[in-house]
């Protein structure tokens, strides 16, 4: 194919590729377009830039004119700078909303965030307390095969903590802690729709499990095992379970009493923060089920050193939650 035939045939596209380019690079036209022109431009533009990028190499194997040549590589290196830029915003937004959205998003909802806190600790303790006092109180929770399957886990003599394993894989494990521990943060989100009563049984019934399940390994002797096991992994565990039972209540409350708005409009504008809430309590349920499945199941580490390690993750998660993301101390006079 000629020049001439190249340049007519794909001209009409160059030209719109660089009217799309120059309107994303000047900030006063960027500023013109509506966000649905954004969108389609941005959209668009990986496909654009491959195609760019062999018309490009079309243009030298086939030795065209070095001004075409020079057009080309000019609209493929604006490309390129637009593309990856993009992609270095959508990670600089992910670190702002970790380090800022996040915890202000908690901070904003914190009596939803206390009185999920409230309704899993307090099941929690009481039982825990209960099957301290009583070693066959748990009965009443658990059946006797999980409680005897609990016991095996925290087994001193085991090379591996935690759950049973069908083969030795830390990563299968890995796995398997993510779905167990999203499903539990997506039953307590999910169920707030149920007027905030579903996110309140699902805390309470996690709450008697845990503290039922720690206060009869206590009481039966494994404190050594299973202290150290759970410390490490519970500040992003059982604070991310506590989190979603906020995002859940956020929603009940909006159907319970959603103010001057409809319930629909009212849960629409829950919903908003709620989903924050969540995108924040996966990422640290993420981390949780890591540290279960490669540091807390290990028996290599001394039980100083987990506990030390695990005491000091639940004072950064604390300091997080409440100070991250703030210009000045919450507690200053204004």
């Amino acid at each position: 194919m000629r020049q001439t035939e190249f340049e007519k045939q794909h001209q009409l596209f160059w030209e719109e590729c660089h009217e799309h380019f120059d309107q994303l690079i000047n900030k006063k036209q960027k500023k013109q377009l509506s966000a649905q022109q954004r969108q389609q431009i941005t959209t668009s533009m990986p496909s654009n830039y491959r195609c760019l990028c062999q018309h490009l190499a079309i243009a030298k194997s086939r030795r065209y004119t070095p001004v075409l040549v020079a057009r080309l590589n000019q609209l493929v290196r604006q490309g390129y700078e637009l593309l990856y830029s993009n992609k270095h915003q959508r990670s600089g937004q992910i670190i702002h909303f970790i380090v800022r959205d996040f915890p202000q998003t908690l901070r904003a909802n914190m009596r939803f965030v206390m009185t999920a806190l409230l309704f899993f600790l307090a099941p929690a303790l009481l039982m825990g307390l209960a099957c301290y006092l009583n070693d066959s109180f748990l009965y009443s929770l658990m059946d006797a095969g999980n409680i005897r399957m609990m016991e095996t886990m925290y087994d001193p003599e085991l090379r591996k903590l935690g759950r049973e394993r069908q083969s030795d894989s830390d990563l299968m494990m890995f796995g398997f802690y993510i779905y167990n521990n999203i499903g539990i943060s997506f039953k307590c989100f999910a169920s707030g729709l149920m007027f905030g009563l579903g996110t309140l049984f699902v805390l309470i019934f996690n709450g008697l499990n845990i503290g039922g399940v720690a206060g009869h390994l206590t009481q039966a002797g494994f404190s050594e095992t299973f202290y150290p096991f759970v410390i490490g992994h519970g500040a992003p565990e059982l604070l991310a379970i506590v989190f979603s039972g906020a995002a859940g209540l956020k929603l009940g409350h909006a159907l319970i009493a959603p103010g001057p708005y409809t319930r629909i409009l009212a849960l629409q504008m829950a919903a908003k923060e709620a989903i924050k809430i969540i995108y924040g309590s996966t990422l640290m349920l993420l981390l949780a089920a890591f540290l279960e499945a490669f540091w807390s199941s290990s028996t290599q580490l001394s039980i100083f050193i987990k506990l030390t390690i695990g005491s000091l993750l639940w004072l950064i998660f604390i300091y997080y939650c409440f100070f991250s993301g703030v210009k000045r101390p919450f507690y200053a006079v204004k």
